[in-house]
């Protein structure tokens, strides 16, 4: 057990016998003995209490464009105050944040900030939300949840970037709280996740479903790495889950890189990324871009009614061109977005 660390007694968990916990923050649903952790390493057993260890701890805070989570249909062109602990409940061997996600140890690294010094400092930097994001935002879910309800009062939107393992009984605390998530939806097929991630797909699947269902806006990410997740037939499947939960889902699609502990594939050729997104809008999304490259028009947001570009953009730069409001300025079509 960790002595003198910051702790908070968690939520989401219910007490057992012999001092065990059952947590159900998310779908590892971890039952914990006395003195261990859960799978996320941030969650600790304490005499049958169960406490975050990172509650306050920031390891990362940043000024960022919304673009950058990413996030299109989500107040375009503004900025996001991006916080993070260390910590995740995935292993994921290609990880491009390993260096924090994987950073919680016998000592948890990062420096106290009480949530009113991270709401003040959005708003001291002129930003529109906050972005709880880098790690995965619910393992810091209680310390997320008071810097979303004083930002809320602020007028300051809150949005997860996640890996979408979250239980029904979190997203429920989640609804009305948190506005928008971009969703990492790493393969179609469960044998990824169970051997590069050390998870499950259909927790994620369900949880996007029920993200949608709760009013958040939900925006989804896939990193297609060439030879593990990028068979046509299996994205054409993960295009038709997404497009019968709601056509107007945007799809992210990105582009892989070599690193942490993998590199068995090499950086996925531009050339799949578009075909990736050309099935994507073949089972009826409307609205599909591509991630970690110049991609020019498959950066931009066009009107799936009359073809005009609303939405320019060019890396994490956009531009609205064509919005009126939130309809199209050529035929007035109603376009999924929140100014």
């Amino acid at each position: 057990m960790s002595e003198g660390q910051n702790a908070h007694e968690a939520t989401h968990y219910r007490k057992a016998e012999k001092e065990f916990c059952e947590c159900f923050l998310c779908a590892h649903r971890c039952r914990i003995a006395p003195g261990r952790r859960g799978v996320c390493r941030v969650r600790e057993n304490r005499g049958g209490t169960l406490y975050s260890l990172v509650y306050g701890m920031l390891i990362a805070a940043h000024v960022d464009p919304i673009e950058k989570k990413p996030l299109y249909h989500f107040q375009p062109g503004s900025r996001s105050f991006s916080i993070a602990t260390v910590g995740c409940n995935f292993r994921c061997d290609f990880c491009q944040n390993w260096n924090i996600s994987q950073a919680a140890g016998s000592v948890i690294p990062g420096d106290y900030t009480e949530p009113e010094d991270v709401v003040n400092a959005a708003l001291r930097h002129g930003c529109r939300s906050i972005s709880y994001t880098y790690t995965e935002p619910t393992i810091f879910f209680e310390y997320a949840c008071d810097c979303a309800r004083l930002a809320a009062a602020k007028g300051l939107r809150n949005n997860f970037v996640t890996n979408g393992y979250q239980t029904l009984e979190t997203i429920e605390s989640m609804a009305g709280l948190i506005d928008a998530a971009n969703v990492d939806l790493k393969a179609f097929n469960d044998s990824f996740y169970r051997e590069r991630c050390g998870a499950r797909l259909d927790p994620v699947k369900e949880a996007i479903r029920a993200m949608h269902e709760a009013r958040i806006h939900v925006e989804v990410t896939t990193l297609l790495i060439p030879g593990f997740n990028d068979d046509p037939s299996e994205l054409r499947q993960l295009a038709e889950f997404l497009a019968a939960i709601s056509p107007d889902m945007p799809w992210h699609v990105s582009r892989y890189h070599p690193d942490y502990k993998f590199d068995r594939a090499p950086v996925t050729p531009a050339s799949t990324i578009f075909n990736a997104l050309e099935i994507g809008k073949a089972a009826g999304l409307r609205y599909v871009y591509a991630g970690n490259l110049p991609a020019g028009e498959y950066e931009n947001t066009r009107c799936p009614a009359c073809g005009k570009t609303l939405i320019e953009r060019s890396g994490f730069h956009a531009e609205i061109v064509g919005l009126d409001g939130s309809r199209c300025g050529g035929c007035g079509h109603a376009i999924p977005i929140i100014l």
